[in-house]
């Protein structure tokens, strides 16, 4: 629901992050859920995170308070971001996708990662440039938001709210006027800035609206028909560009447009704010009003059941089986496939970690889709790919384990037994003739 106010007086480059050496499951990618071409069940889940209704019960990924007013008066209020705004932002980012084009809708395959780690719909990159658990590996966490749309839009929603609240220490405010409402929409205009990178003049990549590359002011509206050059507008105007016209799927816009307002350059309470001079950290001295005309959002209703359908209640099918490798030589590796699947509701993510350097495990990590979730391709789970590596056998018998977690849906365990039909030597020497 939209309501215009009268007489009120989170894939692009991210600015100023540098290019990661290594991403969390790097060298191989993670498979991901696809949802629907429509993207219901995702605009559902970014609803649901706008008011914390998403994940609220997980300490990590709930949405946090939201503060409001102005650099006197800053307090904590509950917690909300304007549902349309980050359906945008995720179509800025991802066209709304957590996969790769390649993957269909509605099945499993490999996720969309940016050349910066940015992973699915919110094209997240904080926390997802290294990995961050033991012994070098990812961490369950970073397995969720790479496989599972739902933690993933929760982790751009947290985002773009932890560059709202940075504000006034670390960012300018915008709403001086209307005590920083966060249900004007035009009040996230520095958040939004500061998603994609809050840089300006002289960065490689700027968001100021006033930097002399973007031309003169006013700049003409970005369309989001693809006809026109991103690194010709920041980042803000791109986002305010696509809220006022959404993409369609079947007949329908994917949102309710908004022709939110930007601030006019060309009116001193704005040019003055936002000239470059200013643009000096803690950026003290760039707050501004609300640009008018301005608009309030109201507060989406979430059905009740809307969090157990998304999340469902995942598990393994199988806990525990066992497989048989023969190796017949020492130069030829030998592979194994094996389905994951999902024997509850919702979408199960899973990482997989071997015990052995022998053997190699491939996605790193995944997802798999239960009863009640679209899956209309029949590819609705990942099949894990074991790598047995003779050049690194310890012995002509050897046994391993590959071991699935999943932060939800408990723990499975593939053993996998070894024998080689050839002279085992010790792992990484050679013998002269």
């Amino acid at each position: 629901m939209l309501v215009t106010v009268a007489g009120l007086t989170g894939a692009l480059v991210r600015p100023g992050t540098p290019s990661a050496e290594a991403c969390a499951f790097d060298p191989r990618r993670p498979y991901a859920y696809e949802g629907d071409q429509a993207r219901a069940l995702y605009l559902q889940g970014i609803e649901a995170a706008s008011v914390n209704a998403l994940l609220p019960n997980d300490p990590f990924f709930a949405l946090q308070s939201i503060k409001r007013g102005t650099r006197t008066t800053r307090v904590d209020g509950a917690p909300f971001i304007p549902a349309t705004l980050l359906k945008t932002i995720a179509w800025v980012e991802s066209n709304l996708t957590m996969a790769q084009p390649s993957v269909r809708f509605e099945s499993v395959g490999d996720g969309l990662v940016s050349f910066d780690c940015g992973h699915g719909v919110m094209q997240v990159t904080t926390g997802m440039t290294v990995p961050l658990g033991a012994e070098n590996k990812a961490t369950s966490r970073q397995a969720s938001i790479a496989t599972h749309f739902a933690y993933n839009i929760a982790r751009g929603a947290q985002i773009l709210a932890e560059k709202w609240n940075s504000a006034p220490d670390q960012r300018p405010i915008a709403g001086t006027d209307t005590q920083s409402d966060p249900q004007i929409v035009e009040n996230w205009y520095f958040a939004v800035w500061a998603y994609n990178g809050f840089t300006g003049p002289g960065a490689s990549i700027s968001n100021h609206p006033a930097d002399p590359t973007f031309g003169a002011f006013p700049h003409p509206a970005w369309r989001c028909d693809g006809t026109q050059a991103r690194n010709r507008f920041p980042y803000q105007e791109i986002v305010w560009g696509c809220m006022a016209r959404p993409e369609s799927r079947g007949g329908r816009p994917l949102w309710e447009p908004l022709q939110a307002s930007l601030p006019n350059l060309q009116l001193p309470q704005f040019f003055q704010a936002l000239s470059p001079a200013n643009f000096v950290f803690p950026y003290s001295t760039m707050d501004i009003p609300t640009p008018q005309p301005a608009h309030l959002v109201q507060r989406p209703v979430i059905a009740a059941d809307l969090q157990a359908r998304l999340i469902g209640a995942p598990v393994f099918e199988a806990t525990s089986r066992s497989v048989t490798v023969n190796l017949k030589d020492r130069q030829t590796v030998q592979t194994i496939k094996v389905p994951v699947r999902n024997g509850g509701t919702g979408i199960l993510t899973w990482q997989a970690t071997a015990s052995h350097n022998f053997l190699i495990v491939d996605p790193p990590a995944g997802a798999a889709a239960g009863s009640g979730m679209p899956c209309a391709t029949g590819a609705c789970s990942a099949e894990l790919t074991i790598t047995v590596n003779p050049t690194l056998l310890p012995a002509a018998r050897a046994s391993g384990t590959v071991t699935l977690t999943s932060p939800t849906g408990g723990t499975a365990t593939i053993r996998v037994e070894v024998t080689a039909d050839f002279e085992i030597g010790a792992p990484g020497t050679s013998r002269a003739p």
